[in-house]
């Protein structure tokens, strides 16, 4: 049986559409819903023309039991995956979900983490602080914004002729290649009972498999 998948995402959803074609192309696991808090996000357009299931949700029913936990109880997924989805996540949810939400932060965590820290504010950040590489820190979510436990780090160098716009490009490509591949890694080892299924989340661990790439 197929592993399930919910996604939570606030944009215009290129993450989501790759990790959704990725596992409708094999037997690994599907993505059953795609949830997001803004009703005109991309992204769920881009869900339903994959034939995915598609809500959108408010502050209000995120953080009610009767409202977006009721859902994923029925949808019983075995994985919540956070791509480009900007609230923080609700600790109601976190308890019944325990080491089952991650997420992606294009950037290497620690650097550049935080409340506010998303996007075009982290590649800036990156251009300007003269950084000579960054990268995707894939990891778990717990309380705190981008402090759960890393799954794994991937990396790109960084030029000193590189925009913000570069480095997202550059950014982009890692996600695209990594994240749907880490997500069937952790549901497959899950599956397995092997120990990168049974990271603490509020222990955050150093980065694992890094990897220099360029796009």
């Amino acid at each position: 049986m197929k592993k399930r998948i919910v996604i939570f995402a606030s944009g215009s959803g290129t993450n989501t559409q790759n990790i959704i074609t990725y596992f409708q192309q094999g037997e690994v696991a599907e993505v059953v819903r795609v949830l997001s808090n803004k009703k005109d996000a991309k992204v769920l357009e881009r869900a339903k023309a994959l034939k995915t299931k598609a809500s959108f949700f408010t502050k209000e029913e995120l953080t009610s039991e009767k409202g977006v936990l009721s859902l994923l109880k029925r949808d019983a997924p075995d994985l919540i995956v956070l791509a480009g989805f900007l609230w923080k996540f609700p600790e109601l949810i976190l308890r019944e979900f325990p080491n089952q939400v991650v997420n992606i932060h294009p950037a290497l965590l620690p650097k550049y983490g935080g409340k506010g820290m998303y996007g075009h504010h982290v590649h800036n950040a990156v251009v300007n602080n003269g950084e000579s590489e960054t990268g995707i820190t894939i990891h778990y979510v717990n309380e705190h914004y981008d402090e759960g436990a890393i799954i794994c780090q991937k990396t790109t160098p960084v030029t000193a002729e590189d925009s913000p716009e570069d480095v997202a490009k550059k950014v982009h490509q890692l996600e695209y290649t990594h994240f749907p591949k880490v997500i069937a890694s952790l549901l497959l080892s899950e599956e397995n009972n092997t120990s990168s299924a049974n990271i603490d989340p509020h222990n955050p661990q150093p980065s694992k498999e890094g990897e220099t790439q360029s796009s």
